[in-house]
């Protein structure tokens, strides 16, 4: 290879190619200058933009995860929101319901209270009755007692199992009233349907002699009585306030004899005179 020559032109002509050519050159190194310096800040450049999208991304994340917790929030609050007023509801119809339960109650405490009203109202009266219905009985027991002391032996003692239940003290008595009545009822009973019969009953008399015999005695209800011994002797009975009282009477024995045999039916009914007296 041959070495280069190299001639310099130093006319004015070349000078300015000279110069020309140099500022080429510098322009060109300062627009390799500029360039590498363009490319230096791209490359220092782009780690930043790098971080800002990676915030962004970041942001975006947060952002949708708020999104959703915000959605999430919302609809349980929306599920909340319905069970509370489902529950307010049920409470409503509870507190209606015991309203009308409380009403109803209060209505039946007013007729209750009304009805007890009454049934005091009227235990009251019962016990007044009763009370009127006791003296009552005691009053009819008494009469009974006086009535007792003036009926014939024989009904005394066929009703002695009555008499028996009149109690001794009223006052003290466990006999019910209702079932003291019913013994002064059965008791009257038996006195009318004695007082309204003709019985023969055999019993024992004092005679005229002194000595007991067995006799035959008519009794005409309760007011009136004969008897007749087997020897003839008669007499005739009365109720007194302390019991019946007999007298001697031998001239009726025929006439009395005639009327046991006709209520034995040994004899033919006929017209008996017997005495009788009348108070």
């Amino acid at each position: 290879m041959r070495p280069m020559s190299t001639t310099i032109d130093s006319s004015p002509v070349g000078a300015r190619r000279l110069l020309g050519a140099a500022l080429s050159v510098g322009a060109c190194a300062v627009a390799c200058s500029m360039l590498a310096g363009a490319q230096q800040d791209t490359a220092a450049s782009k780690p930043a933009g790098s971080a800002t999208l990676e915030e962004t991304r970041l942001t975006m994340d947060k952002w949708l995860e708020t999104q959703q917790i915000i959605s999430r929030e919302r609809k349980d609050w929306q599920q909340g929101k319905e069970i509370l007023l489902g529950r307010i509801d049920l409470i409503k119809k509870e507190i209606a319901s015991l309203e009308e339960k409380t009403q109803e109650a209060q209505a039946s405490v007013t007729e209750a209270s009304k009805k007890r009203d009454e049934v005091a109202a009227e235990r009251d009266q019962l016990t007044t009755i009763s009370d009127q219905l006791t003296g009552s009985v005691t009053s009819m027991e008494g009469e009974v007692r006086t009535l007792l002391a003036t009926i014939p032996e024989p009904l005394k003692t066929r009703l002695q199992t009555l008499i028996q239940r009149i109690p001794e003290d009223p006052a003290t008595t466990r006999v019910t009233t209702p079932e003291r009545f019913q013994n002064v009822i059965g008791i009257l009973n038996e006195l009318n349907k004695a007082n309204t019969e003709i019985t023969v009953n055999y019993e024992v008399r004092t005679l005229a002699d002194g000595r007991p015999a067995e006799v035959q005695a008519i009794y005409v209800g309760l007011a009136q009585a004969y008897y007749v011994s087997a020897g003839g002797e008669a007499g005739i009975g009365r109720p007194a306030a302390d019991g019946w009282k007999w007298e001697q009477a031998r001239s009726i024995a025929p006439d009395l004899t005639t009327a046991l045999e006709i209520l034995q039916g040994k004899h033919t009914p006929a017209f008996v005179p017997l005495p009788v007296q009348i108070r």
